[in-house]
């Protein structure tokens, strides 16, 4: 018997937009009445002509969650290969986002039911110089359609990533066909030749983040680039191409953050531990959510908190260049906040001298 979904009305959306834009203004308020070091504009030139800074793009909360917004630049303090760091650019004013929603396109039908209902939502938090495209993975990866800043094509893009949701008939049987049973979405392959694939689970995450990122890669340094990774975190490793560490290394490259939305029952944690890591490997966060209520909540706080983030730029100054690989850690004069950033960057091999 086929399945149906409930599409939230185009109107349930609009309202949702306005809802978060004031939430949005209401933080950007905030932000705007504490004087900055460096206003948004001077912080993008400075940041696009630079080649040598390294970006952190820096979430800081309370012991409540709840954003920090008046933190200015002396109370931050940077450590790199654990030397202290002169801070060169700092804003705290929001950057546009560029935003790849990653959708599972295997879940179980309860799980796909409650995601799907509250798809929509994301339109909500996206703004008007915001960008976002959707995606869809399973074994293989679904790009779908190309970024887009207006509210009806993403709208359009989710409504055709709603579609195609469901649980996949490949399962872990010794064979399969193809990962879906539903027609071909935008951007799909042709049917690929069976595969005895054994008793794993038929997902490659890891390669679905990969090629997300791939798409991120040139949408430029003065914006915010993240992944909303919305998935029940099960990975079929030996179908993947790229390793964690691989995709991992891309991610942090283009300082691009993972947002990861748990779906289904909270009860094992532990089959969502590759979505946390992703999640703090990148400087992103794990959200839980089994009910479509509690998703359509957390769409527009994640975009929100992505756009809002502080940023923190700096030439690197007495750290170890023998190493292509750097430790990061940022702190702040505040007391009981809590910091979130990617844990490191990767830098190219120093040259050998003859």
């Amino acid at each position: 018997m086929p399945r149906t979904f409930r599409i939230l009305p185009i109107v349930v959306v609009s309202a949702l937009l306005a809802t978060t834009s004031s939430r949005s203004n209401k933080f950007s308020h905030a932000q705007s009445t504490a004087p900055s070091d460096t206003s948004q504009t001077d912080a993008q030139t400075r940041i696009r002509v630079s080649s040598d800074l390294v970006i952190l793009s820096v979430t800081v909360k309370d012991k409540f969650g709840t954003l920090v917004p008046d933190l200015q630049k002396q109370e931050f303090h940077v450590f790199d290969d654990s030397i202290e760091q002169s801070i060169d650019v700092f804003t705290a004013d929001a950057f546009p986002l560029s935003l790849v929603v990653l959708v599972d396109d295997d879940l179980k039908s309860d799980d796909a039911a409650e995601m799907v209902r509250g798809l929509h939502a994301i339109a909500a938090g996206i703004s008007a110089s915001d960008e976002a495209r959707v995606c869809r993975f399973d074994l293989k990866f679904y790009p779908g359609d190309a970024f887009t800043a207006d509210l009806n094509g993403l709208v359009a893009q989710l409504t055709s990533a709603q579609d195609a949701s469901g649980p996949s008939t490949a399962g872990p049987v010794p064979f399969v066909t193809g990962p879906s049973w539903h027609a071909p979405g935008v951007g799909e392959p042709s049917q690929a030749a069976p595969t005895n694939l054994g008793s794993a689970p038929t997902k490659a995450l890891d390669d679905a983040i990969f090629s997300a990122a791939q798409l991120l890669h040139d949408r430029g340094r003065t914006r915010r680039k993240a992944i909303l990774l919305i998935s029940d975190g099960i990975n079929g490793v030996r179908f993947n191409h790229h390793t964690y560490q691989e995709t991992l290394e891309t991610l942090i490259r283009d300082n691009i953050s993972v947002y990861s939305l748990a779906v289904g029952s909270t009860s094992a944690r532990r089959k969502f531990t590759r979505l946390i890591d992703y999640a703090n490997d990148s400087g992103g966060e794990t959200f839980y959510a089994a009910k479509t209520n509690a998703m359509e909540k957390l769409y527009s706080r994640i975009t929100e908190q992505a756009r809002h983030e502080y940023t923190l730029a700096y030439v690197p100054r007495g750290n170890d260049r023998n190493s292509t690989y750097h430790t990061v850690r940022v702190t702040t004069t505040r007391e009981a906040l809590h910091i979130k950033t990617r844990q490191g960057y990767y830098t190219p091999s120093p040259p050998s001298i003859p």
